[in-house]
């Protein structure tokens, strides 16, 4: 099927295909509570050969990649670079969760083995230490919100059965969700030169995971608090604040805009990255990519522009 749509420079046509066989593709922007979540309709996938307005998406700012994608219609309104590969960061966590999701239950305890203990210079972790238990649920939110690299760990033995089990299931299922461009080689996003996707392939990864209700409802959350346990069963408090600075008020989407909620990624060979799932006036959903920008300000500046060229109605 073939669409003719109004893009950031004009009337582009855009073709898609609708995955009908399975519903989990399909949803739509709806509230509960403070934290806005989705829930299955009849929609497709946004396909593409090429770049869309590429030049207009490069006025936006200085990136190495952009994207813009309307779910509901299964159009893709920008791009740039949708097909180079780059560095995901973790944007990787995106993947861990949804395989985490898909093959595992939230009530899941999981206990901490050795591997947990990064010792890469500037790594973000949570403190856990080998015997530390705590449910997958915990451990997704921890990941998601703060972007532990520790409880990314944590989730791929946990649910994997072994770092380079769940490794498997990654790109496993990267593949069978069309991200063909990836390639996955730990599930916290720290560099490797193996370890790569590109924006197209993040959209798809970030559509499907937002399937989920749970990971929806995570994404949303500026911060989370939790009780977990040690290996002597001593009882551990935590309490972290979300890494997506849309969420914390330090950044501002556009008046017609609301952000729904995202995941960030930064390393000194990704440059800085974001996702993000947003929704217009009138609830229509979308989903926006910045991939290597040069500083958090960049990023947030030129996604901030992503988002402006999202319809008022």
């Amino acid at each position: 099927m073939t669409l003719v749509l109004t893009g950031c420079a004009g009337t582009v046509p855009v073709s898609f295909e609708s995955n009908m066989a399975n519903s989990n593709y399909n949803f739509m922007v709806a509230e509960s509570g403070d934290a806005a979540v989705a829930d299955a309709f009849a929609s497709g996938l946004a396909v593409m050969d090429g770049d869309v307005s590429p030049e207009a998406a490069g006025e936006i700012g200085d990136v190495t990649a952009i994207g813009l994608f309307d779910v509901r219609g299964g159009n893709v309104i920008c791009s740039k670079s949708a097909f180079t590969k780059l560095y995901p960061a973790s944007l990787t966590k995106v993947m861990t969760a949804l395989v985490a999701l898909k093959y595992s239950s939230p009530d899941t305890i999981l206990t901490a083995t050795s591997s947990v203990n990064i010792t890469e210079a500037g790594a973000q972790l949570c403190g856990l230490k080998e015997g530390d238990t705590m449910t997958l649920d915990q451990a997704l939110h921890i990941m998601l919100i703060y972007s532990a690299n520790d409880a990314a760990v944590l989730i791929a033995e946990g649910v994997g059965g072994s770092v380079e089990g769940f490794i498997d299931m990654m790109n496993r299922e990267a593949k069978a969700i069309g991200a063909t461009n990836t390639n996955f080689i730990n599930s916290n996003g720290l560099s490797d030169e193996n370890h790569y996707t590109t924006l197209y392939d993040m959209y798809l990864i970030f559509n499907a995971a937002i399937q989920y209700n749970e990971f929806n409802e995570i994404i949303s959350m500026p911060e989370y608090s939790t009780i977990y346990h040690s290996a002597d069963g001593s009882e551990r408090s935590l309490k972290v604040s979300t890494t997506n600075l849309f969420l914390n008020g330090r950044y501002n989407a556009p008046g017609s805009v609301t952000v729904i909620g995202g995941k960030t990624g930064t390393t000194n060979a990704a440059g800085h990255c974001l996702v993000l799932l947003s929704r217009d006036i009138s609830g229509n959903p979308y989903i926006s990519i910045v991939m290597k920008a040069l500083d958090q300000q960049t990023l947030y500046a030129v996604m901030s522009g992503v988002l402006g060229l999202i319809p008022q109605s």
